[in-house]
């Protein structure tokens, strides 16, 4: 095993020299870990940094650190160099690190200095969190429950998402209604999700973003001579979508005459490539959404009737965010957590001025708009609350103060409560887990806020909870 230079700091961390128990600990620890001497040589290396950087830990040690991390930031602005000069912390510092096969790691660092009982530095100590892996665990909770991906306490909504399994089940075509950035590609998804095709691909067209010239070739691809520049066959996207399922936004902006091979393919499961003289098969599910009134394009002239029935089979309506203001809530504080995962940083959720500045928006951009402003704030705040200043710039001026008054924090925390606590027939339980938070949690709040509400069991005797202090 690799012997480091110093024995100060060498001889406390090397494992022959270190406990068992401090071995079991900081390889217990979900973020990377590693420790340097005073010459920069590694002499710590958990199993979180040898599985993010795929080099064993007995070939790490001993090294350089800017050997085996290979930060963006190792020869420049060395991080943990500034730690161990300026006996300052730094704390969630994105950089980019490199695998032993050169694959970029975003990652969030934090440093910190090593002393010995004199109070003489030994060495620095840097932790990083793999934002790869954090993503890929995200993606994993999606995919065992495709339906946490819409939040509501909306019912109109929650009776939408209860009949998705149902709907999954079928292959029948469905479309989706609603404005733009409702969610209408989530609720798409998750359908695939849930359904027995999940296994396979799913595939977008954006309808509205394809040239009219382009739109046939890419749906359906072409053969080789189909037109100047086809040197050679390409699948289109139904073709790609095979055993899968194919989801046609913004279905209301498709040419004419390629609703009529569509047409076709949805009645026959058959089509022909651009230049191609041979029908093939399409074993794929055809999913559709638009933001626009297709029943007054039909009469306009603008859509195929008869591809309007075709399509709407099953329809479902994702409804706008200021129709349920109480979902802006839940969405903010749902997105933050997520957000910070994803960028590393230690954010709790959003200051009460700042929850009430969204609560007065309407969201002309629905949820979409909501998490654009959110990503925004996430990446300037600085403290554990996003405030008021971390807000877009736009945003704040958009809302005047001559309007009228908003809610006080309180009075809009009541009021979300009670409208989650209703959508959940009054079960405490079932509505904390709505809300993301413990159910003590939820009974300190009630009574906190001296909220009048029925008993969670459903019975008509009421309860009150008497004014806290």
């Amino acid at each position: 095993m690799a012997k480091t230079p110093t024995a100060p700091a060498a001889d406390w961390l090397t494992s022959e020299h270190a406990s068992e128990r401090f071995q079991l600990v900081i390889n217990s620890i979900a973020d990377g870990v590693f420790a340097v001497d005073r010459e920069w040589r590694l002499t710590c290396f958990n199993r979180a940094a040898s599985e993010s950087i795929g080099i064993p830990r007995e070939q790490a040690l001993g090294r350089p650190c800017h050997e085996v991390l290979r930060a963006n930031v190792c020869k420049g602005a060395c991080p943990l160099r500034y730690t161990m000069e300026k006996g300052v912390p730094i704390v969630n510092l994105m950089v980019t690190l490199r695998d032993a096969r050169g694959r970029p790691i975003p990652a969030a660092i934090s440093t910190a200095v090593l002393r010995d009982g004199q109070g003489r530095i030994m060495g620095g100590v840097e932790t990083f969190r793999d934002l790869n892996k954090v993503q890929a665990l995200l993606q994993q909770a999606e995919a065992l429950d495709p339906l946490s991906t819409i939040v509501t306490t909306d019912p109109s909504l929650k009776r939408t998402l209860e009949l998705l399994p149902t709907i999954a089940a079928s292959d029948s075509t469905v479309l989706i209604e609603g404005e733009s950035g409702t969610g209408k590609g989530l609720a798409a998804r998750a359908i695939h999700r849930l359904s027995s095709r999940k296994e396979g691909p799913f595939v977008t067209v954006n309808c509205g973003a394809l040239p009219e010239t382009l739109f046939e070739s890419e749906l359906f691809g072409y053969k080789a001579g189909a037109f100047t520049g086809a040197t050679k066959d390409k699948p289109g996207r139904v073709a790609v979508a095979d055993r899968g399922t194919l989801f046609l936004d913004e279905i209301g902006d498709m040419p004419l005459p390629v609703q009529v091979k569509m047409l076709r393919l949805l009645h026959e499961k058959v089509y022909e490539p651009l230049g191609g003289t041979t029908s093939q098969t399409a074993d794929v599910r055809i999913l559709t959404a638009t933001n626009k009134d297709l029943a007054r394009l039909v009469q306009e002239g603008r859509f195929r009737e008869d591809l309007y029935y075709r399509i709407n089979v099953i329809r479902i309506t994702m409804p706008p965010l200021r129709a349920r203001p109480a979902d802006a809530a839940l969405i903010s504080e749902r997105f933050v957590r997520r957000m910070a995962a994803k960028k590393g940083k230690r954010i709790e959720g959003l200051a009460p001025e700042a929850l009430a500045l969204l609560m007065r928006y309407d969201f002309p951009g629905n949820v979409r708009e909501l998490e654009n402003i959110l990503e925004y704030a996430c990446l300037f705040c600085s403290g554990p609350l996003i405030e008021v200043r971390d807000l877009p710039e736009w945003f704040r001026e958009r809302l005047s103060p001559a309007e009228p008054k908003p809610l006080s924090f309180e009075q809009g925390e009541a009021r979300i409560l009670k409208e989650v606590l209703a959508s959940c027939g009054w079960n405490r339980t079932r509505a904390a887990a709505v809300l993301g938070i413990h159910k003590t949690t939820l009974h300190r709040k009630i009574r906190r806020l001296h909220l009048d509400l029925p008993d969670g069991d459903g019975r008509s005797r009421r309860r009150t909870f008497p004014r806290s202090g």
